[in-house]
């Protein structure tokens, strides 16, 4: 399957999942985690520069199959780099050391197999979401009991997803179509540039979030018809999943739409990055997920602006909170105000994360939507240093 849907291509995938087995069965648990995750994201790091090059420098159409190949290999490295941290934390016994033995035998490839099967499994390679190691292998391993049955037919919750999927991919047609028409609108109510650029911007990240809700659905979707990702004691209940759309549409906290948004992703950001670092832990949690998603020109900008805006926005809402707390009609002001000023940024932030370019980022500056996130960044400047250090 990767074959066909990769090509050639698929080597740059299948290269570092064999390669990820063999560390993680010969390294110790004590170094096994950095020598992972540095050879992982050094390798995805170099198929970035090289569609940097491709785009950038020779300026050449990328062949999809590679899009589709750069994309299943940031996927693979969630899951290598958070096995890899289960060995670190002792949650995985691995149960023998390969390079010590005196030659690689059928047992050892034999127990080397769930990890392959756990690094490959094809749907999750696709577009997620990220599973724990021991979720996958306890799954695979109530397949082979014969008596094992679902609690909940799967096929439900399979085709209700993608009923879904097709209502969502629909509504992003219609957007799009949307898109065009304020484009080129040249008369009416439109002739006011700013409320053009501010529709602009936010029906294209609407778009953008479609897509993202489509295929998070999709993915949940073929999961949880194997059955992987439901809920024993809640029928139809997903418990691996990705998109969580009320939440993302109608929250008015920036932090809450990051925490929310790409949750599984989000989770193994918190994990790898902001639970281990130091100093200044967000500010390298959205530095790192701009690495990992290829630190293009625009990437890089918003990610950090993102940063920002977050640390802006909690303390917004810590010092208007007992303020709005004494009038019930000024808190229901003040969350429609909050909201429609998350929704504007969020949407400029991810206007600039999909379209990469350094183009991108002198259009949107001079956009009118930037005064929403300016904002936040002239508010976390003006902060006194020790509410910015909190």
């Amino acid at each position: 399957m990767a074959i066909v849907s990769m090509g050639a291509y698929a080597v740059l995938v299948l290269i570092p999942a064999v390669l990820s087995v063999v560390l993680i069965h010969s390294l110790e648990p004590r170094t096994v985690h950095r020598w992972t995750f540095l050879t992982q994201m050094g390798w995805q790091t170099l198929c970035h520069l090289w569609l940097h090059y491709k785009d950038y420098y020779l300026q050449e159409a990328t062949d999809i199959k590679f899009i589709i190949a750069l994309s299943s290999l940031m996927l693979l490295t969630q899951r290598v780099t958070s096995m890899s941290l289960d060995v670190h934390e002792g949650e995985i016994a691995i149960p023998a050391r390969i390079m010590q033995q005196s030659r690689f035998g059928s047992k050892h490839l034999f127990s080397s197999l769930p990890y392959f099967g756990y690094m490959l499994y094809f749907p999750a390679l696709l577009g997620g979401p990220l599973c724990s190691f021991q979720m996958f292998k306890i799954h695979v391993e109530n397949l082979k009991k014969s008596d094992q049955k679902y609690p909940v037919n799967p096929l439900w919750p399979f085709f209700k997803k993608c009923t879904l999927f097709f209502l969502l991919d629909m509504l992003r047609m219609f957007v799009r179509n949307c898109i065009r028409i304020i484009e080129h609108s040249d008369q009416g109510v439109l002739q006011w540039d700013v409320l053009k650029d501010i529709l602009l911007i936010w029906t294209t990240a609407l778009m953008f979030r479609l897509a993202y809700y489509s295929q998070w659905l999709l993915s949940e979707s073929l999961n949880n018809l194997v059955g992987l990702g439901l809920d024993k004691n809640r029928v139809g209940k997903a418990t691996l999943s990705d998109a969580d759309i009320w939440t993302l549409e109608t929250t008015n906290k920036i932090s809450e739409f990051a925490r929310t948004w790409n949750k599984t992703t989000a989770v193994w950001l918190r994990r790898m990055v902001f639970e281990r670092s130091k100093v200044q832990p967000l500010l390298s949690t959205f530095a790192f997920s701009a690495w990992w998603h290829g630190l293009h020109p625009a990437q890089v900008f918003g990610f950090i602006l993102w940063a920002a805006t977050v640390k802006a926005d909690n303390h917004l809402h810590r010092y208007m909170g007992p303020l709005i707390a004494r009038s019930r009609f000024l808190g229901i002001f003040y969350k429609v105000l909050t909201w429609m000023q998350t929704q504007l940024v969020t949407a400029y932030i991810l206007v600039a994360v999909e379209l990469r370019s350094l183009s991108c980022v002198l259009v949107l500056c001079k956009s009118s939507c930037a005064v929403c996130p300016l904002l936040y960044v002239l508010m976390l400047i003006g902060m006194p240093n020790r509410l910015r250090e909190n």
